[in-house]
C-alpha cells in the first residue's frame, strides 16, 4: 500500500501543486520579480500536504487516490480544523509558488484550482463520504467547516451524544 500512496502523491498533488505551477510560472510573460517570502508560503502548503497524505495513509488506511481511498473517515490532524486541508494545502503551495516567482498567471491558476476543488468536493467527495460513513460524516460535517478553518481543533463528538437521525 505504501507504493500506491507514493504513486498517488506523485500522480496528483505533486503534478497539480508543484509541476504545473512551476511550468506556468516559467512561461508567464507578465512575470514580475521573484519574492523569496513566497517560498515560505509554498513550504507551509507542502508541509500541510505531506501531513494530510500521511494521515490518509496511517489513519485512514488508504491513499488520496480514488482507486485506493481511505477505509476510515480521517478526522485527525489538520482535518480537525477544516474538512479539506489537503486541498487548502495545495492552494497554499500554488499561491506560494505564484508569489515566489512573481507570476500572476500562476495565481490565476490557483483561483481556477479553487473552483475545481470546490466542485469536486461538493458534487463528488461529500456525497460519497455521506454514503460511506453516514453517522460519522453527519457529526463531522456539522462541526467542521468545509473551507474556512476553525480557530480551535474539533475534538470529536461530545461523550454520550448521538449522531443526528
Amino acid at each position: 500500500m505504501f507504493a500506491r500512496a507514493v504513486i498517488a502523491f506523485l500522480a496528483m498533488p505533486a503534478v497539480v501543486g508543484i509541476g504545473v505551477p512551476l511550468w506556468i510560472a516559467s512561461r508567464d510573460p507578465s512575470r514580475g520579480p521573484d519574492h523569496p517570502a513566497g517560498l515560505l508560503l509554498a513550504g507551509i502548503g507542502f508541509a500541510g500536504l505531506l501531513w494530510c497524505v500521511r494521515d490518509f495513509y496511517a489513519i485512514g488506511k488508504g491513499t488520496l487516490a480514488p482507486w485506493a481511498p481511505p477505509r476510515r473517515l480521517v478526522v485527525v490532524g489538520l482535518y480537525r480544523f477544516a474538512r479539506n486541508p489537503m486541498y487548502l494545502s495545495v492552494l497554499t503551495l500554488v499561491a506560494g509558488i505564484a508569489a515566489w516567482r512573481g507570476s500572476p498567471t500562476t495565481l490565476a491558476y490557483a483561483l481556477v484550482l479553487a473552483l475545481v476543488f470546490h466542485l469536486r468536493v461538493v458534487l463528488g467527495e461529500e456525497p460519497v463520504l455521506a454514503r460511506s460513513f453516514p453517522a460519522e460524516w453527519a457529526v463531522y460535517a456539522g462541526a467542521v467547516p468545509r473551507w474556512l478553518p476553525r480557530l480551535s481543533p474539533w475534538r470529536g463528538p461530545e461523550p454520550g451524544s448521538r449522531p443526528p437521525a
